[in-house]
């Protein structure tokens, strides 16, 4: 098993969003494993995440170029040391031809397929708004045996925001791949929830996101925030003009990513 090595972080508690359409059966994309990352400088990264207090899982040798995983117990990170489609959003499908020939049977399209005795069974397709989706055929890492639930200085993970323009397309998309689509909030923006087992996407309808964000959430994020920049850790306000940056912000890892954390409403 493969194993970074990086500096630890601090936990603060986080609090579960209840969400509707739980128990669904159709899941045709498979089991959800992570969300891929490119990461130019692995370490960094990995000590940016612990700095917020995810822990690392135990990698194995699937992948030869440099890889690890962060997870906060709820959301898993892939932090892939190459040039990639990113984020990628990503799955684990058994029997992988099988399943993407009962994908294409529903019209879905595929970018990319790679099968073989000698090779590691994956499938690449994307959604109407260019975000891309790996199908693997076996899982990548182990989940950390953790003695007690994990907590993260960023709260609640609840979603992966899907900028678009295009919401119908999107929204019917995402519904034929098993996801269920909630009404649309308008407040704090505009934004259409999908829910399924294993990991929730919302569609984020405002031009002041221009990329997929991690969405966090908590009722106590000003403190949460107050406490990051006593950490000289910058919070960004690259943000809705709806959000108030003192109770909401934008973290920026250092591959990249966004991790907007918002107050809870109620």
């Amino acid at each position: 098993m493969r194993n970074w090595t990086s500096r630890g972080g601090a936990r603060c508690a986080r609090v579960p969003r209840a969400s509707a359409g739980r128990h669904l059966t159709d899941a045709p994309l498979g089991r959800f494993l992570e969300i891929g990352i490119a990461t130019p400088v692995i370490r960094e990264s990995l000590e940016f995440y612990e700095s917020l207090g995810f822990v690392q899982a135990a990698t194995g040798e699937t992948w030869s170029h440099p890889y690890a995983v962060v997870t906060d117990g709820h959301l898993f990170i892939g932090l892939h040391g190459r040039e990639m489609p990113s984020p990628s959003l990503t799955f684990v499908l058994p029997e992988l031809r099988l399943g993407v020939g009962r994908l294409k049977e529903r019209g879905v399209s595929f970018e990319h397929e790679r099968f073989g005795d000698d090779v590691f069974n994956q499938a690449q397709l994307r959604d109407p708004g260019g975000l891309s989706i790996l199908l693997l055929e076996a899982r990548t890492f182990s989940p950390p045996q953790l003695e007690a639930p994990l907590e993260s200085a960023c709260g609640y993970f609840s979603e992966l925001g899907i900028p678009t323009r295009a919401t119908d397309a999107a929204r019917a998309f995402w519904e034929s791949l098993g996801f269920v689509a909630l009404e649309e909030e308008s407040q704090p923006f505009p934004r259409t929830p999908l829910v399924s087992d294993g990991v929730d996407l919302a569609l984020y309808r405002t031009r002041a996101l221009r990329h997929p964000v991690l969405t966090f959430e908590d009722n106590a994020m000003a403190q949460r925030l107050a406490r990051l920049r006593e950490q000289d850790i910058k919070v960004s306000d690259e943000m809705p003009d709806t959000l108030d940056e003192s109770g909401n912000g934008v973290l920026i890892a250092p591959e990249g990513t966004r991790l907007l954390l918002l107050t809870a409403a109620g």
